[in-house]
């Protein structure tokens, strides 16, 4: 069974996200109220696809993102271009006081029984000035691409950044490229960009020229929205309801072409079962389901959107893509950090079953 995606085979870019680039800092499990340093961390959901394809995947990849130029932009750029990833930036003068800003987001790891917490400063973030027209989609295209990205964080962010991803994916399918979205719903950000109603209406116009989605129920329900099932899933790695909503997605986007998800059961902010899952032109797949001892989990589901992303581009059969994505997502929380530390061969080792045995 294929997945059904036409691929084009020139291409000078194997890969093009648009997103916002963040830093995170993580004063690892202390909270933040009583932290006194930080790791800092760079990052943004769509940003870190593209990272893991490059560094971990050995693929052609770019973001097309803002970038304020001040001391926190140069960080910022100088990380994404040691994760190997072209930027394509629209510039903004940082005015030394009130930005335009690289949006900073804390999180700290939580520990056991105590779970992660994360939360925002975008305030004047250069990412939510970015509008339609603010990049040469036909020049960027015009050298090929196979494969463009762009997420739920981004969209939200303010009304032009949806425009903006909505002319990008119109654009895309014009020129030829697969395209895929990844829901991620946070809802503290479409809170205050006008609550779920608005979420919604702004996903459905850039939802209705991508041929991938990423997202779990929640994403499906809130993002698209799809109305709740009544039936309760009898465990969070059981894909039945996932599985339920496909017709209904279908039906309010026919040209989606496939929809995969992790799954997640938390035990303990430490230790997680996961597995993930993915309808494909009809039919269903489903990893295997690892427990894992996690060491920070952020960037977990945008590691599987990786390898997934990789092994359908790469050609692999359906069920050989989403095992990759499941081990990458899997082994990018052993690491801290949300970009992967992985190399391919022990991606490829994990999906195939290789155990924790220290190899000497």
């Amino acid at each position: 069974m294929s997945h059904g995606l036409q691929i084009r085979k020139d291409a000078e870019l194997d890969f093009l996200s648009l997103g916002a680039l963040v830093h995170r800092l993580d004063p690892g499990i202390i909270p933040f109220r009583k932290a006194t340093e930080c790791q800092i961390h760079v990052s943004g959901g769509e940003f870190n696809v593209a990272a893991n394809l490059s560094d971990c995947f050995g693929l052609r990849t770019a973001v097309a993102s803002a970038m304020s130029d001040y001391p926190i932009g140069d960080l910022i750029n100088e990380r994404v271009r040691a994760m190997g990833v072209k930027p394509f930036y629209k510039h903004f003068q940082h005015n030394g006081v009130t930005g335009p800003n690289m949006a900073t987001v804390y999180s700290d790891r939580g520990h056991g029984l105590r779970a992660p917490v994360v939360f925002y400063n975008r305030s004047n973030e250069a990412a939510a000035l970015l509008k339609p027209g603010d990049f040469d989609w036909k020049a960027i295209f015009a050298k090929g691409v196979k494969w463009v990205h762009s997420g739920g964080i981004f969209a939200a962010l303010s009304a032009t950044t949806a425009e903006l991803a909505a002319e990008m994916m119109k654009e895309a399918k014009a020129a030829g490229a697969i395209t895929s979205f990844d829901l991620n719903f946070r809802e503290k950000l479409w809170k205050i960009s006008g609550g779920n109603e608005k979420a919604v209406e702004t996903i459905a116009k850039i939802v209705e020229n991508v041929d991938v989605l990423v997202g779990n129920e929640e994403d499906l329900q809130k993002g698209l929205g799809i109305p709740g099932q009544d039936v309760t899933a009898k465990s969070k790695l059981d894909p039945s309801v996932f599985f339920g909503m496909m017709d209904q997605v279908t039906k309010m986007h026919p040209k989606v072409k496939v929809v995969a998800t992790t799954l997640r059961e938390v035990h303990s902010t430490n230790r997680h079962s996961w597995s993930a899952v993915a309808w494909i032109n009809g039919q269903t797949y489903s990893a295997p389901t690892a427990e894992l001892e996690v060491i920070d989990r952020v960037g977990g589901g945008d590691g599987f959107a990786a390898g997934f992303i990789y092994g359908l581009l790469a050609g692999e059969a359906p069920e050989d893509a989403i095992k990759l994505g499941w081990a990458h997502g899997a082994l990018l929380t052993t690491f801290p950090g949300d970009t992967t530390m992985a190399t391919l061969d022990q991606v490829r080792a994990f999906a195939k079953g290789a155990s924790a045995r220290i190899q000497r």
